[in-house]
């Protein structure tokens, strides 16, 4: 917490503890002079002071209390109070019991159905989705924490294997228009795009039933805007969200808006399995490269292995030492050498998986 917020939360304090002393010396000088415990103004001074202690107690634990609990609570209690009325009115009416009994029947019935109300209803009231309400209700000091899926991103398909890892938190936001175009796609009469359509489809199912991430379906459009990229950015600053995207096109129009992108590119480039010059790994010698005696391998990944002094053996596995690595946009690339020396069994062991 920075300086400026600690004074402004200090600042607030003292103002709640000023009203809080205001409406308890408000209790006591109202029970001083209207008296109501026998006409007694020390007794009733004590009995005002009481009663505001109880209810400060009272509204500094409902002030813990989460948005949700309270109006869970709200919404079971007033639903309590009306079956408590409709009860007692047929206590009252419908009964051959003596008038004193019926009205105590009333008021228990009343007082027992509004606390079961109001309990039952704190208790589920965890289960509300506040957010299908847009961000209209959000708890003080909470921050909603949208990311919105691009059309891409579903379709790669990636985004449902890391939602399963619960790696990814908040509220995964999925705008209308987007399953729009992944309809369209799904209907293409190429065939290609339509298995690619059919795909993303399958991964939002993946996703709604995935019971550890909240799936959101936006109905928020823009019917101006005719881009969908253009679309996703003017939600994303809407919602204070961030896209999750694969699209680079999309990463650099987002960033020069100001709106936050995760790419799962760059998320799949970060878990590679990191190598070091001097290491070595086995890899299996697929093609040749461009430059002279040079052969191209191919981790599990895809990472691409260029390794000197290995056209000959092209459909072999090697030992091959690491010379170099070279991180880009596309990808890493790793760079090594063969040496008659490294043969399989043989050479310094390696500790990674792919050496």
């Amino acid at each position: 917490m920075s300086r400026k917020e600690m004074k402004l939360d200090f600042s607030f304090n003292i103002d709640v503890f000023i009203l809080r002393v205001v409406f308890a010396l408000i209790l006591v000088v109202a029970g001083y002079f209207l008296r109501p415990i026998h006409d007694n103004p020390v007794q009733s001074m004590l009995a005002a002071g009481g009663l505001g202690v109880i209810i400060l107690f009272f509204e500094t634990r409902v002030r813990q209390a989460t948005l949700k609990t309270l109006i869970g609570a709200a919404a079971g209690s007033i639903l309590g109070i009306l079956g408590a009325v409709l009860v007692g009115f047929l206590v009252l009416h419908l009964t051959a019991l003596p008038e004193v009994a019926r009205t105590y029947t009333a008021i228990v019935i009343l007082i027992f159905m509004a606390y079961v109300g109001l309990m039952v209803g704190a208790a589920k009231g965890e289960y509300l989705d506040l957010s299908a309400l847009g961000g209209i209700l959000s708890e003080r000091g909470q921050k909603q924490n949208y990311k919105i899926l691009d059309t891409s991103v579903i379709i790669d398909g990636r985004i449902a294997d890391i939602a399963e890892t619960r790696f990814l938190e908040g509220t995964l936001v999925i705008p209308q228009f987007v399953l729009r175009e992944l309809q369209q796609i799904a209907d293409s009469p190429d065939a290609t795009k339509r298995n690619r359509g059919r795909r993303g489809l399958d991964i939002l199912r993946r996703l709604q039933t995935n019971h550890h991430v909240n799936v959101h379906i936006s109905e928020t459009n823009f019917p101006d805007i005719r881009d969908v990229d253009q679309k996703l950015i003017e939600l994303a600053k809407q919602l204070h969200a961030r896209i999750i995207t694969n699209d680079f096109n999309l990463n650099k129009v987002a960033q020069l808006r100001g709106v936050e992108v995760l790419n799962i590119n760059e998320l799949a480039n970060a878990l590679k399995p990191v190598v070091l010059p001097g290491e070595t790994m086995k890899v299996f010698i697929l093609k040749e490269g461009k430059e002279h005696n040079q052969g191209v391998a191919y981790l599990d990944d895809g990472t691409m292995v260029v390794v000197d002094n290995a056209r000959r053996m092209i459909g072999k596995t090697i030992e091959a030492t690491v010379t170099s690595v070279l991180q880009t946009t596309a990808g890493k690339m790793i760079f090594g050498r063969y040496s008659d020396d490294h043969r399989i069994g043989r050479g310094p062991r390696s500790g990674t998986s792919h050496r």
